[in-house]
């Protein structure tokens, strides 16, 4: 049994200390929301987030950052990205050398262009820092449905630590040595995400799904590889796995934000409806960033971020994209 704590209590945290509390661990939990954390304890359920949910009466729901922290076997950050830095300032005072953090948020930080992890350990120098991501919806995993995922860590000893910690009969966990081309594939997936909401939406069909998400993936492997990511990665969980259950699932809010784009609405007005943080309007910017600083094509992204900042309408994206230059589909087709 290992001494677990959760920072961040919303829909991912909370299924995350669900699962391990079932897997036998003592799981604490903390969130700046303190009325977040009122609700826990009184009502054992997330009501907001996780409704019908029945919390484990072993996790502990804690507003004292420093008890949820200190003497902890392993840290799960489970905040959204966008207030990862300033989560991890908070933290930094109370992590010992060597302590190992599980990020679980997707995401890269917009004004540096670094990745989660890169933020964490800038903040937390002396922390370990691993990442967990795949098809992993917390609606699912907290009802204990059968779940695959991926650890990256920097040394192997770590990895299969935090596999053992979250494996289960009902949570797989993978594991390797790809950290950037995990988290690039988790925080990209959210922005073509976006695309394929706004095309339900419109009313589109599976054809054009299928299109977004095979398409979609080949401009997330381009950058993924000039960034120094492995391709084999963004063929797995983490990549083609995530990429699949975002663009398709009724739990995707990134997927939902875009439908709502889609039937009309503008970007905040379809944000204040989905009620939690669409990752990738976070990350559509800095996608596009990186994709004019590594010299990548990526068509969909730049779309999407046409219609997301610069008022352009779905359809006339979309018109756009089937518009472009005639191509072959792979760059190093032969021919006889």
């Amino acid at each position: 049994m290992a001494n677990i704590g959760i920072i961040g209590a919303g829909s991912w945290g909370t299924a995350i200390g669900i699962l391990l509390s079932n897997n036998g661990h003592k799981v604490w939990m903390w969130s700046a929301i303190g009325t977040e954390i009122d609700m826990l304890n009184e009502k054992r359920e997330h009501v907001d987030k996780l409704p019908g949910i029945q919390l484990p009466e072993t996790m502990v729901f804690t507003k004292d950052l420093e008890e949820c922290m200190k003497g902890m076997d392993l840290l799960v950050l489970a905040v959204p990205s966008v207030f990862t830095r300033q989560t991890a300032k908070q933290m930094r005072p109370f992590v010992a050398d060597g302590q190992i953090i599980v990020n679980v948020a997707k995401g890269i930080e917009e004004q540096t262009l670094m990745t989660l992890s890169d933020i964490i350990e800038e903040e937390i120098p002396q922390a370990n820092v691993t990442v967990l991501s795949g098809p992993s919806h917390a609606e699912e995993v907290g009802k204990c449905m059968p779940t695959t995922v991926v650890v990256g860590a920097k040394d192997m000893v770590t990895a299969k630590y935090v596999q053992k910690i979250f494996n289960s009969t009902v949570f797989r966990a993978y594991i390797s040595s790809d950290i950037l081309g995990i988290e690039l594939g988790g925080a990209l997936k959210n922005v073509v995400a976006l695309a394929a909401g706004m095309a339900d939406g419109l009313g589109y069909g599976d054809n054009t799904k299928a299109a977004l998400i095979t398409r979609g993936i080949a401009e997330i492997t381009r950058l993924g590889e000039a960034m120094g990511g492995d391709d084999d990665t963004f063929a797995g969980l983490s990549g083609i796995g995530d990429l699949i259950v975002t663009c398709a699932s009724v739990h995707s809010r990134n997927r939902k934000a875009g439908m709502l784009m889609g039937q009309g609405k503008t970007m905040q007005e379809a944000m204040d409806e989905v009620k939690m943080v669409v990752e990738g309007v976070y990350s559509a910017k800095a996608a596009i960033a990186l994709a004019k600083k590594y010299n990548v094509e990526m068509p969909i992204v730049e779309q999407v971020n046409e219609i997301l900042f610069n008022n352009k309408t779905v359809k006339d994206a979309v018109e756009d994209l089937m518009l472009r230059d005639v191509k072959e589909e792979h760059e190093d087709a032969l021919w006889d």
